[in-house]
């Protein structure tokens, strides 16, 4: 399966976003997919998870109550809701695949190519 991450952009502080994350094929009910970011000269940090099938969702402390993650089955996608964005929101946000519920990076084994968010301040 390959994933396509799209909807990031520029927007100030305190607005909303939301990212999708299109595969190609069918996701497995047992599958996790997850949102990662990663800002200039950090590493890679969780964001968000949904278990594909029973749809139960994990968040960051960072995020949480400000994030939501869904995903819509027919359309092989998920989403990730931002809002009441702040400017150390910004990162560039990836989606990706996991079998496992973890919200460590070297657990999820496919990845979409990245969408940039910008929150200005």
């Amino acid at each position: 399966v390959q994933l396509q991450a799209s909807g990031g952009g520029l927007v100030q502080a305190g607005g909303s976003l939301r990212l999708s994350c299109a595969a190609s094929s069918r996701i497995f009910s047992s599958a996790v997919m997850g949102w990662f970011r990663q800002a200039p000269g950090k590493e890679r940090e969780f964001v968000a998870r949904i278990r594909w099938g029973a749809r139960t969702t994990y968040y960051s402390d960072s995020v949480e109550g400000r994030f939501t993650i869904s995903r819509d089955s027919a359309k092989n996608t998920v989403y990730l809701q931002m809002n009441g964005l702040k400017p150390e929101d910004t990162s560039i946000y990836y989606c990706a695949k996991a079998t496992v519920a973890s919200t460590s990076a070297g657990d999820y084994n496919t990845w979409g190519q990245g969408t940039q968010v910008t929150v200005s301040s």
